[in-house]
């Protein structure tokens, strides 16, 4: 095959904000090969990149931990799907959130919810100390965030919905009274991706996402990234994107691009899935409470109504089984379609119980304080069959409740129904 002796004149790709979502996640950040016309980028492999003279590299690229034509492209898509003006992506959540807290001063002070992602919860109170940062935690933002802001408060860390318990806050509210203080806020976005919702539209001065989990959707790339629309928030974290040199490898920003590109798809599937188990656990005599956004009876769904995309729950949810930590034990090891295992946000369904896993470097009073207690069960529905989970889901409850009756003795010597 003869390469033509000039680019192929295609025509730029990269969709208007005007598009609809799935519009922009299938073509931001997706040109044409202006030499072949190939419609899926090539990976680009290469650490180093030719230069004609001293300083005067061939294209734009220098180095890869510099900047990389894959990498550029997932970033151009995260910020499309953001409604951002820049992203970043890094080598996963926490290599986010560590560049986010490295860039703020020695002595600043950060305020975040309770309710944290352990890894979250770790680099707060075991590396920021490190250069003297320190996090106080509240369980009620939006309550508490005014009698909490000190002179030396610099930024406001929210999961909204919380992990593990999906509690909501209010985006609005906690940065009208943050921006009053010059606070910034960062909003980690990793549970409802930016096709449910995006906090930058509320308010919010970051966004921040484990790439591993609804992103790439597909457990086989572990990546963070953030999003943002300050000039000089791009300067910031960008210098130290490259300083620091947290970056993912080309071919796994290729495979989340690949995954981004299906990303309102996989994330109407989960939620309809979610919200089938959801209704089935509450329904259940078995089940003390249930955590999920999309049901009626979460004491802040006029919140999600407010800030998700009509209203949807996600994919997540979590519940407390009755007979405690051994019924949550037998519960994941009795499911036969959810898999035991962290992470979440993937094409397959997960269960996990956080007190004993993500969440279990966490001390008990703290996690409890939090509402991480021991019977509680964290799922992330996939994208199967929403009748093949919710039978999943009942049949290992009867095991796991009643089952415990029977080895208990209850049933076996007639002295239980």
């Amino acid at each position: 095959m003869t390469v033509p002796e000039h680019p192929i004149d295609t025509p730029p790709r990269a969709p208007s904000p005007v598009h609809g979502f799935g519009t922009l996640a299938v073509h931001a950040g997706s040109p044409h090969d202006p030499v072949t016309g190939a419609v899926i980028e090539s990976i680009s492999l290469s650490t180093t990149f030719a230069q004609t003279g001293l300083g005067k590299p061939v294209g734009q690229y220098e180095y890869s931990r510099s900047s990389n034509p894959n990498r550029d492209n997932f970033e151009k898509a995260v910020a499309a799907l953001e409604h951002a003006n820049y992203a970043l992506a890094f080598s996963s959540g926490s290599a986010t959130t560590a560049n986010i807290l490295q860039s703020l001063a020695q002595g600043s002070h950060v305020i975040s919810v309770s309710d944290v992602y352990g890894g979250t919860h770790r680099y707060f109170t075991k590396v920021a100390l490190t250069h003297d940062v320190k996090v106080t935690f509240t369980p009620s933002m939006v309550a508490d965030i005014e009698g909490l802001i000190r002179p030396n408060t610099k930024l406001i860390w929210i999961e909204s919905p919380s992990n593990p318990t999906l509690s909501l806050v209010d985006i609005r509210e906690v940065a009208t009274v943050a921006h009053q203080h010059g606070i910034m806020v960062v909003v980690d976005n990793t549970f409802m991706s930016p096709y449910v919702q995006n906090p930058l539209d509320h308010g919010a001065d970051i966004v921040v996402h484990s790439v591993t989990k609804y992103i790439n959707g597909h457990s086989d790339v572990v990546m963070g990234a953030a999003a943002f629309n300050s000039p000089e928030l791009f300067e910031r974290l960008s210098f130290l994107q490259n300083a620091i040199g947290a970056i993912p490898s080309a071919f796994d920003c290729w495979l989340a691009h690949r995954g981004l590109k299906t990303l309102h798809l996989r994330a109407r599937e989960a939620t309809k899935n979610a919200t089938g188990v959801a209704e089935a656990l509450e329904a259940s005599s078995h089940v003390r409470s249930v955590n999920y956004p999309g049901l009626a009876s979460h004491p802040q769904r006029e919140i999600a109504k407010k800030q998700h995309r009509d209203g949807m729950g996600g994919g997540m949810l979590s519940f407390r089984i009755q007979g405690g930590h051994d019924a949550a034990e037998r519960f994941c090891q009795a499911t036969k379609i959810f898999t035991l295992a962290e992470s979440l946000g993937g094409v397959e369904s997960l269960v996990e119980v956080p007190s004993a896993m993500t969440h279990g470097g966490i001390p008990r009073e703290q996690r409890e304080a939090a509402g991480v207690y021991d019977d509680l069960v964290r799922i992330s529905c996939g994208v199967e069959d929403e009748a093949d989970l919710v039978n999943d889901v009942l049949q290992a409850l009867e095991k796991a409740v009643l089952g415990s009756k029977v080895k208990n003795g209850f049933a076996a010597n007639g002295n239980g129904a």
